[in-house]
């Protein structure tokens, strides 16, 4: 057999839903990262990640299989098949952006300085030995808390070479001398952040082009694309969670939207070319929107089961519970702190570590807010979505008077 067949063998399908999950968001982080960054080994790494990804898809489908013994277990079944293969999705369309960088396809300079200004940054550093970092554990480091940062995976090499990935790490994870981190979060705290790991000023990367207005509103565009799309999978998997047909309705929005940006991407790099000295670099960019176009299909598919009125089957909340990162639905008591504050002025993010990704208005629920920002409000009867790690999600529940233990 060759080295990259596939066996069937007895494996747990939350456990490998749960995985494909965190691997996947780590894919599309990996990937932009490695555009931005114009590192070869970076998108190397998202390409090793991308094989992983197909014998989990494999394994999983082969345990499905195994488990349809009736047509009621198909029917049962069928979506979580769905959200394996949105998954798989997700992590062609990183793979195809990292090829972006591998294969000299081309990119203009003014993306590398227009993704730093998306929602969050993202960027990759060493922990050098003798810095502040090394040896100690996030917790004691206090990093999301103080400046807004956290770190989304370490990536280690053993002694013996053998380099391996820590997706979502938690507060008594040490950071070692000579890990690669990831890091998430704004320009000012990932400034503090890199300068401590590394003992090197942050630089962040400058377009050297001279600006053409078409082709800085194509980048605009694609850069909102890629906010909307990880947006879209965060609230798809919420979706299915809570078995919310209003959030899934939402991801169909923000894939409609993601569509019609394309299609003002395409005519405003196409005007660009005319007006760049070498039009062949523009396409990365065209291969760049087009796999972040398939992201939001992908996190569609995710909640179609829900927008179809399908039951999904109860693995994959399991699944998605047992995720490195969780996604929790918390119910905002009007005597609770944050009651009549806003995300920004309470410093939700700095104090929790967690994104607030949507608020469900009043006991109605009839109106969401989808990607707030730091004036929303949050009123007393308000439903809110986040994302981070467990311990944020205590801390958050706390604040907002729905108090509960997320166990790890």
């Amino acid at each position: 057999m060759g080295s990259r067949d596939v066996e069937y063998e007895p494996v747990s399908v939350k456990a490998v839903l749960s995985e494909m999950k965190d691997t996947a968001e780590l894919l599309i982080d990996l990937s932009y990262s490695a555009v931005l960054n114009g590192s070869d080994e970076i998108a190397r790494e998202v390409l090793e990640l991308e094989g992983r990804m197909d014998i989990l898809q494999l394994q999983g489908r082969m345990s499905l299989l195994m488990a349809a013994r009736k047509p009621e277990d198909a029917e049962q079944l069928a979506p979580v098949l769905g959200v394996m293969g949105a998954a798989e999705k997700i992590s062609n369309a990183a793979g195809d952006i990292a090829k972006i960088v591998l294969e000299d396809i081309g990119m203009p300079d003014a993306i590398r300085a227009a993704l730093p200004e998306a929602v969050e940054m993202l960027v990759r550093a060493s922990v050098e030995p003798g810095t502040e970092y090394a040896g100690r554990t996030l917790e004691d480091i206090n990093m999301e808390t103080e400046t807004g940062v956290r770190v989304i995976a370490i990536r280690r090499e053993s002694a013996t070479g053998k380099r391996r990935w820590l997706l979502s790490p938690g507060p008594d994870d040490e950071l070692q001398a000579d890990d690669s981190i990831l890091l998430r979060g704004p320009r000012q705290g990932i400034a503090t952040v890199y300068e401590a790991a590394t003992d090197e000023p942050y630089e962040p990367p400058e377009a050297t082009e001279p600006p053409i207005e078409d082709l800085e509103r194509a980048v605009d565009s694609i850069t909102l694309m890629k906010d909307m799309s990880e947006l879209a999978v965060d609230l798809a998997y919420g979706a299915v969670l809570f078995d919310s047909e209003g959030v899934a309705e939402e991801v169909r929005e923000l894939e409609a939207e993601v569509d019609a940006l394309q299609s003002r991407f395409e005519a405003w790099t196409l005007r660009a070319a005319s007006r760049v000295e070498d039009p062949v670099q523009l396409r990365g960019l065209m291969h760049l929107a087009s796999a972040t176009e398939v992201i939001s299909d992908a996190a569609l598919e995710i909640s179609e089961g829900v927008l179809r009125g399908i039951d999904a089957h109860p693995v994959v909340a399991a699944a998605i519970e047992e995720s490195d990162e969780v996604i929790v639905r918390l119910s905002v008591d009007k005597a609770a702190p944050l009651a009549g504050t806003t995300l920004g002025g309470q410093q939700v993010k700095t104090q929790t570590g967690m994104r607030v990704i949507a608020v469900r208005r009043g006991e109605s629920g009839a109106e969401w807010v989808v990607q707030p920002g730091p004036t929303t409000e949050l009123r007393g009867g308000d439903v809110i979505i986040a994302k981070g790690t467990r311990a944020g999600a205590e801390r958050l529940s706390e604040l907002v008077g729905d108090v509960r233990e997320f166990e790890a």
